[in-house]
């Protein structure tokens, strides 16, 4: 069983520019088969950018996702864990803000993202949640890869 964030996250973040279009950045998404990006400036999160914000931000306003830029789309980051933090408190800032995704931040700059089912395959291996974290990309858990 992990004990770090460190151990569960993924490394790495896609991050885009607060000037980008949301096209742009689910063109990104899409491409790197991510659920989300996080808008950044001078190597600095100010916010996490998903298709639904994007949906519902500017597509459902009746603002061309074209026009907009991410960060006046973007949600601002409400709570980041470092890498050397607790599994469990992931756990716990996840639950309690309702969060799908955790940005893992290290002196200010984001280097990997915890996802809902990353815990639940260090906590549980035989719960749903980690179903979910070990399945493939664009496939159902449970189903095998297209």
């Amino acid at each position: 069983m992990a004990d770090s964030v460190r151990e569960v996250m993924t490394p790495g973040v896609v991050t885009v520019g607060p000037d980008t279009s949301p096209v742009e950045a689910a063109q990104l998404t899409r491409d790197e088969d991510i659920g989300d990006v996080l808008v950044a400036t001078d190597g600095h999160a100010i916010g996490g950018l998903t298709d639904r914000d994007s949906t519902l931000r500017a597509a459902a306003d009746g603002v061309g996702p074209s026009t907009v830029r991410t960060q006046s789309v973007c949600t601002p980051i409400p709570v980041v864990i470092g890498p050397d933090d607790a599994v469990s408190t992931a756990v716990e800032l996840m639950g309690g803000h309702s969060l799908r995704r955790l940005p893992v931040m290290e002196h200010g700059h984001p280097v990997g993202m915890v996802s809902l089912g990353d815990p639940a395959v260090s906590q549980d291996p035989e719960s749903a949640l980690a179903d979910t974290g070990r399945a493939e990309p664009g496939t159902w858990p449970g189903t095998a890869a297209a």
